[in-house]
């Protein structure tokens, strides 16, 4: 898949791949070494709206495993065989990629290659930090909202990966820190609920 393929572009040739159904498997090696930045895209893109649990913590689980990769300094994602032998169905896929298209499209208006330094190779490891924290807060998140700014965080880190943007790499961290002080304040309200329940 071309490299010079913008966000938006790598979605739709995702969607245009042969076949009824599309292996986990063949959609990773179509993304070759934008594997990591459009896994993340699609990891944060259903945590951009309220959505009921387990959601939020099956991504949030998803992701840190992939910002774990990334802090290792892994060239390409590594997934269990179970789970790149799963496949998914043309029509559902479809349907995912023409709900994200218009969104994605807005943001890539905005986007270009800037500060450079911060999607380089030797940059990966900072930010598998960046996003494994952020899928820490994400499995914590307050159900159906608390997730949201972490969502839109994973996005645009994702987006600034793609896009070699590392304008939307900052302001993806900047929504994340706010995310993560919403989960704290939601985690501490819950323990001093039980605390005084039982305490």
């Amino acid at each position: 898949m071309s490299s010079s393929l913008r966000t938006s572009g790598l979605l739709t040739a995702l969607a245009g791949l042969p076949g009824e159904r599309i292996a986990v498997r063949t959609i990773v090696a179509a993304l070759q070494d934008r594997a990591y930045a459009l896994l993340v895209v699609l990891l944060g893109l259903p945590n951009c709206l309220p959505m009921p649990p387990p959601i939020p913590l099956v991504c949030g689980l998803v992701l840190a495993f992939v910002g774990l990769q990334m802090l290792t300094g892994r060239r390409m994602p590594w997934l269990p065989q179970a789970l790149l032998a799963r496949s998914i169905g043309k029509p559902e896929l479809s349907r995912a990629v023409d709900r994200a298209l218009p969104a994605l499209t807005r943001l890539e208006r905005f986007s270009k290659p800037r500060l450079t330094m911060l999607h380089g190779a030797y940059a990966v490891p900072v930010l598998g930090l960046v996003i494994l924290i952020l899928a820490l807060g994400l499995i914590v998140a307050a159900p159906f909202i608390g997730q949201i700014p972490l969502g839109l965080a994973v996005c645009l880190v994702g987006l600034g990966l793609v896009e070699r943007d590392g304008v939307f790499i900052i302001v993806g961290a900047a929504f994340g820190a706010l995310g993560l002080l919403l989960s704290a304040g939601f985690a501490y309200a819950i323990f001093s609920g039980i605390h005084e329940l039982f305490f």
